[in-house]
């Protein structure tokens, strides 16, 4: 059984998502502030843990800095709509995704159990146990799904579970065009509901990662009104 730490302030968010997770089959403890949270980490860490960014005595920024000096544990935010400025420093120290509010539940637990997935693949690797190959190579693109790594052109590529799962979806079958709506159903939970922009968004974030690794980069083609396509070079 898994170990859940959810930290926010919003002791609503706390009982509710406690409730969902601890259905799902999670051991799950909360806290409503980020220095309590620490206190308990720094005698016994978790498996994984869910920050709100802006919380009193010690933000989720502060929490994750703190945290990454001692562990590799997985860390989702959750953030408002308009924290996106907030959403790249947190990936960049470290977080391995985000959701942002208000958000659904079950698409949090999906989040959760892919970190979990790739925590667990990244262990048995290190542990030298033997697994089945599932690295996909297109061109100069290379994806792990179990242990969540993309490198393009030699280079290591930090992506959220949406933005791999929608890269995955496009390069596995180059030249063929995905719908918006098809893209939706990758990403998210059919019961979730999203609009175009949303994933508008994270093909706009996806290229602008990928261009991080290669100012060049353009295998990602728009066809508007219809949806992308992924251009194996």
């Amino acid at each position: 059984m898994s170990r859940i730490a959810l930290v926010d302030d919003d002791r609503n968010i706390l009982t509710s998502v406690q409730m969902t997770l601890e259905a799902e089959g999670f051991e799950v403890e909360t806290y409503n502030d980020g220095q309590s949270a620490l206190d308990a980490f720094n005698r016994k860490l978790p498996d994984m843990a869910v920050l709100d960014i802006k919380m009193p005595r010690m933000d989720g920024m502060d929490l994750l800095q703190r945290l990454r000096q001692k562990t590799d544990m997985p860390v989702i935010f959750l953030t408002s709509k308009d924290d996106e400025i907030d959403e790249v420093l947190g990936l960049r120290m470290g977080a391995d995704d985000y959701v942002r509010k208000p958000f659904s539940q079950r698409l949090l637990v999906e989040r959760i159990r892919a970190l979990l997935r790739r925590k667990e693949a990244i262990e048995s690797d290190d542990r030298g146990e033997p697994e089945a190959s599932q690295v996909m190579q297109r061109g100069e693109l290379t994806m792990d799904p179990l242990r969540h790594t993309v490198v393009w052109k030699g280079n290591d590529v930090s992506l959220t579970v949406t933005e791999f799962l929608l890269l995955q979806a496009l390069a596995q079958r180059p030249g063929f065009v995905k719908s918006r709506d098809q893209l939706m159903d990758v990403a998210y939970d059919d019961q979730v509901y999203v609009d175009d922009r949303t994933i508008d968004s994270h093909i706009k974030r996806l290229r602008k990662k990928m261009r991080t690794a290669d100012d060049d980069f353009n295998a990602i083609e728009t066809l508007y009104g219809i949806g992308y396509r992924y251009n194996e070079e």
